[in-house]
């Protein structure tokens, strides 16, 4: 039977760094085949080669038996290939249909063929059991909603073959499970899915076949019958799957962090949180669950500083900074893990000791209100190397030089090593393999047995059980349930954050 996909001996250098180390991957028609690796494995280098988007400087690649070669994505399109990304590439601003026609557009005469596009998407839908409204704005869909959008465009463009790129990271179980749902329809009309995805129980429930990278190399390939999450695990990591459960209780009646009817407006003046409140305890975890786009972003831009709130207060320690600058509330004590470490925890291009600086380079070691401390800055980085194992030759490397993982536990450090009485952290795992990931939790729980309050933010409802004290769930800019870790399960959080449970106002503050 001829491959749909067959990727032989595919090596991919980049300045001091081997992503590709001679890889080899078969995917057969109409399987979905997951691929399973820590960051810096070589996963995304490898799928950006099948897709176009760089190219290999060894190997050979065949679609559907065909010897190819790709210099950018339309290649590929050409060739049935189609890529879901991580990151929507939507506009908000325009349809459904407006979305999955970009770039694609039947025109005459410069004239957009909107009725046959749509009655084209419409095709497209019912085969692939993907129901959707072309007329609805992107703005007011749910993120399961917006993924369908992404999947249905590559479909639209003619893609047989889909690559998903961690398609759940940011769904709740529902959601996943629709997904998957969906997974199995495209693969009952004939599609084939490389599905890449860091949660090893979702990638047991729906591939058939399986493809592990380890250091850039193909580890192992084998059918999805009688492997474990541990299995995976060891082939990943080389040591057994972490789980985030924390057993012993550290909260304390001091309270750090102390939230009083807080709201944030947007441009327009529309509250996008309202009537906040919440209380962080000295050595607790206060876990925040919700769909992503229903406040929880705006809830810590407000706490750190980098939102206007409308009403309310913020007291950290009993001292309101509700008007303090983001400087201020840092030297008060306040940490900060941020959603997006690229685009808000790290100078990519700068050396690792400047970044390790950041936010605290007003305070020592890193240096005074006037001066920057290199010596101090530098040794303090090399502490953190150290001591939250950011695997780097050296300090003066940049931060884009380093995987993903590396780059959060260097952002991690650089928050603890600050002596905060309160962090802010907001989906700290992202993006991150297991063993990484497992260091995350581990420095997380270490803090709060030290006394450190903590607001954690997660899409991962694992981890969300596994650290917090206490669960609130966000709906739609509001707190609508408080719930106990230890008789909640995902799938109860997944209803209440979509609003198929409520909870009386009474529980829910």
């Amino acid at each position: 039977m001829t491959a749909a996909i067959e990727l032989t001996g595919i090596t991919k250098r980049f300045p001091g760094v081997v992503a590709n180390d001679n890889v080899n991957l078969t995917v057969q028609k109409g399987e979905i085949h997951a691929i399973c690796g820590e960051n810096g494995a070589g996963k995304s280098t490898l799928m950006k080669i099948l897709y176009g988007m760089q190219p290999a400087d060894e190997g050979t690649m065949a679609v559907n038996g065909k010897a190819v070669t790709f210099s950018s994505p339309t290649d590929a399109i050409d060739q049935g290939i189609g890529m879901v990304h991580q990151h929507f590439m939507l506009a908000d601003n325009l349809t459904v249909l407006e979305n999955i026609i970009l770039g694609a557009e039947p025109t005459t005469g410069g004239v957009i063929r909107f009725k046959e596009a749509e009655d084209h998407l419409a095709e497209v839908a019912e085969d692939y059991g993907l129901a959707i409204d072309p007329d609805d704005l992107v703005e007011t869909l749910e993120v399961g909603e917006r993924q369908r959008v992404e999947i249905i465009k590559v479909l639209y463009r003619g893609a047989d073959i889909l690559i998903l790129d961690e398609p759940t990271a940011v769904l709740v179980p529902q959601e996943v499970e629709a997904l998957f749902d969906n997974m199995r329809e495209l693969k009952a009309g004939g599609s084939t899915i490389i599905f890449i995805d860091h949660k090893l129980d979702e990638v047991l429930e729906i591939a058939d076949s399986i493809t592990v990278l380890r250091h850039g190399k193909t580890v192992a390939t084998m059918p999805n019958e009688g492997v474990t999450a541990p299995d995976l695990a060891e082939l990943m990591v080389g040591s057994e799957l972490p789980t985030p459960d924390t057993t012993e209780s550290t909260v304390t009646d001091e309270v750090a962090l102390k939230v009083s009817g807080l709201a944030v407006a947007d441009e327009d003046g529309r509250e996008v949180i309202a009537n906040i409140d919440l209380t962080v305890h000295k050595g607790e975890i206060l876990g925040i669950a919700g769909v992503e786009g229903n406040g929880q972003g705006e809830l810590v831009d407000a706490i750190v500083g980098t939102a206007q709130v409308t009403k309310g207060t913020i007291e950290l320690h009993g001292h309101d900074i509700t008007r303090l600058s983001v400087r201020k509330r840092r030297e008060a004590g306040l940490a900060y893990v941020p959603e997006d470490r690229h685009h808000e925890g790290l100078l990519l291009e700068a050396p690792l000791w400047e970044n390790a600086a950041l936010g605290h380079q007003t305070q020592a070691p890193y240096g005074s209100r006037w001066f920057i401390n290199r010596d101090g800055a530098k040794q303090q980085t090399e502490q953190i190397r150290e001591e939250f194992d950011v695997r780097t030759p050296n300090i003066n490397v940049s931060a884009h030089a380093l995987s993903g993982g590396n780059q959060q536990k260097l952002l991690i450090g650089r928050e603890l090593t600050s002596e905060p009485s309160m962090l802010v952290a907001a989906h700290p795992t992202r993006g991150i393999d297991v063993g990484a990931q497992a260091a995350v939790w581990d420095d997380i729980r270490t803090a709060r047995s030290e006394g450190l309050a903590t607001l954690l933010v997660s899409a991962d409802l694992d981890e969300l059980i596994g650290l917090s004290d206490t669960i609130v769930v966000m709906l739609r800019g509001r707190l609508v349930a408080r719930l106990s870790p230890d008789e909640v399960t995902p799938r109860d959080l997944g209803a209440y954050m979509t609003g198929a449970a409520t909870q009386d106002d009474g529980e829910a503050a």
